[in-house]
């Protein structure tokens, strides 16, 4: 399970563009929250209609359509309802989008509803619904820009441990069948670097107790490497090396933000039961 040579793997995905995309995303929600965290719906607004667009392109060369209209109308929408509502109007805005979406395919017949419904439910959940935790975040009263933040940091933090320990130490292969250069040097890595920006972040901009921080610090990094892995799977099963040119050469939107995906509803509910809103 190792590179017979004993020879580091490499990095499977390009970490270090992970890691500068990682920290333009966080300039970017620092300068839009700062003092109206509200711009910070645009931000994932964007977000959902980029990333739908390449959603609809990657399943369309398989055959699948989705239901591309009310899923980017319902996923502008829910944004702002997990920011302006919190989560009962995520949670509702998702269910009536869900219900849109399904009735939306009807009119096509029954032959590929379940493939199309099943990938439009997919779309839902994957993109507009887990960046709806990021504005739950945000929102939250007193301290929303610091968790957001917060939340950022340690996620990139994760891409720069895993690179530079899976770069010296890497040659155990964590997961070769879907995707063959992961390391579990690198997993260490990762894991050392959340743990760290975690207790940092949480004691120094949240004035919480550092353990808070350290289980943040493992619970990000477990959902960012299976944010990772998530997407890996997905371009495996419809043959795509990207999800979209977001930035040609390296990738779509959604290759830049697999980990964070997955990660935000993870540190959502981390700070919201150790760390009450204050």
């Amino acid at each position: 399970m190792h590179k017979p040579s004993g020879e580091p793997v490499r990095a499977g995905r390009n970490l270090p563009l992970a890691i500068i995309s990682g920290c333009a995303l966080g300039a970017l929600v620092f300068i839009s929250i700062y003092p109206f965290p509200a711009a910070f719906v645009a931000i994932t607004s964007l977000a959902v209609l980029l990333g739908m667009r390449e959603l609809h392109r990657a399943v369309a060369a398989r055959g699948t359509r989705i239901a591309l209209l009310p899923l980017a109308v319902g996923g502008v929408a829910m944004q702002a309802a997990a920011h302006f509502g919190g989560a009962e109007w995520l949670v509702g805005v998702t269910a009536l989008t869900a219900i849109i979406t399904l009735s939306w395919r009807l009119r096509d017949g029954a032959e590929g509803y379940v493939r199309d419904a099943g990938a439009s439910l997919f779309s839902l959940i994957y993109l507009p619904f887990l960046l709806g935790t990021w504005q739950l975040l945000i929102a939250t009263p007193g301290d929303g820009q610091e968790r957001i933040v917060a939340f950022i940091l340690v996620t990139i933090s994760s891409d720069i441990g895993g690179y530079f320990a899976g770069i010296l130490m890497g040659r155990h292969r964590m997961a070769p069948v879907i995707s063959p250069n992961k390391t579990w040097e690198g997993f260490a890595g990762s894991v050392l670097g959340c743990m760290i920006a975690g207790g940092l972040t949480v004691a120094l901009m949240l004035d919480g107790p550092i353990w808070v921080g350290l289980v943040l610090g493992v619970a990000i990094v477990l959902a960012a490497t299976v944010g990772d892995l998530i997407e890996s799977l997905v371009k495996r099963d419809l043959g795509l090396k990207d999800m979209g040119r977001f930035m040609p050469g390296h990738g779509g939107l959604l290759d830049r933000v697999d980990s964070l995906l997955i990660a935000g509803p993870v540190a959502w509910v981390v700070l919201t039961l150790l760390i009450p809103a204050g």
